[in-house]
């Protein structure tokens, strides 16, 4: 039987197991520049993509929402980078997590992200892909780029009919 599970709202406290959230919220360091006309919300994120001679890439990601309610049959991870999505859609979208290490289906938690809120997983964190909701959304994705086949980087775990999990808002 596929477990249910509810997605709660992605806090940074909450998510801080997994990675960061990268928002603009009252607790990040806020600096002024460029004379006072612009707030630098500074370093949200700890990009990790040097291991092996990696290094940091930009790219968008274009999403589109599958049919609700979603079955999870997927997971994957980066051994070598952390992967970081800022929507660029301000539409809202889940993130779906399990802590780093042998993968632990009961450890998933699911969380709802906000059109405002970016993630960046840590190199080793379980993720599902970019799951857009409402309607097909665009991500700014900064993760590892190098040489080697994409698969030395991303380890993917199809779940077996007993880890899988059905996601309800």
């Amino acid at each position: 039987m596929t477990r249910v599970i509810k997605a709660e709202p992605l806090t940074a406290e909450a998510f801080k197991p997994f990675g960061d959230v990268i928002e603009t919220d009252a607790n990040a360091v806020q600096k002024a520049i460029n004379y006072g006309n612009t707030t630098r919300f500074h370093d949200l994120a700890g990009i990790d993509t040097a291991k092996n001679g990696g290094r940091a890439g930009v790219s968008i990601f274009r999403s589109t929402p599958l049919a609700l309610p979603v079955t999870i049959k997927l997971m994957e991870y980066h051994p070598l980078s952390s992967q970081a999505f800022i929507p660029l859609s301000a539409r809202p979208y889940l993130v779906v997590v399990a802590p780093a290490g042998v993968f632990d289906a009961p450890a998933i938690r699911v969380f709802v992200a906000s059109g405002d809120q970016g993630v960046n997983y840590r190199a080793g964190t379980w993720h599902h892909f970019s799951l857009a909701l409402e309607a097909v959304s665009d991500f700014l994705v900064i993760d590892r780029i190098a040489d080697e086949d994409d698969t030395v980087n991303c380890v993917e775990h199809a779940l077996t009919e007993h880890e899988q999990l059905t996601i309800t808002l």
